[in-house]
């Protein structure tokens, strides 16, 4: 999981990717292959925001294209983008809709589980903090 997670995009290529996609939206709109290509560098990168941006690129390219393999490669690169920034709900989103399509995925299936695990920590994290607030103003 940690390999699929850590995969960070070569640096000369999310420069190369950027300036296709940039130089085609300079024209006009975008092609499906541009816009894919850029956001899943994105999605790859390190920062938050170019992830954030990746995934707002996927969305709309999921919106306006009728491939069905550019949909369901969006809707893999969407849960891992979410799940790589801890937007753990959104990647399960995601991942239900991806093993609708190809429900036995081995790689969807691993992130879906690894989302449903961090949710769970972060829920027994909220408790516990919320349980020690409670018990320090009824102490006070």
């Amino acid at each position: 999981m940690d390999v699929i997670l850590n995969d960070i995009v070569d640096a000369n290529d999310l420069r190369k990717f950027r300036h296709q996609y940039e130089e085609q939206c300079g024209r006009g709109v975008p092609s499906e292959k541009a816009q894919f290509e850029y956001s899943i560098c994105l999605v790859r990168s390190r920062g938050e925001q170019e992830i954030k941006h990746g995934i707002a690129l996927l969305e709309d390219l999921f919106k306006r294209t009728h491939d069905p393999g550019t949909r369901r490669d969006c809707l893999y690169y969407l849960t891992l983008a979410n799940t790589r920034i801890k937007n753990y709900e959104q990647a399960l989103t995601f991942s239900d809709a991806f093993l609708k399509i190809e429900p036995m995925n081995r790689q969807v299936k691993d992130l879906q589980h690894y989302a449903k695990i961090q949710l769970r920590k972060e829920g027994l994290t909220g408790m516990a903090i919320v349980g020690g607030a409670a018990l320090a103003l009824g102490g006070a």
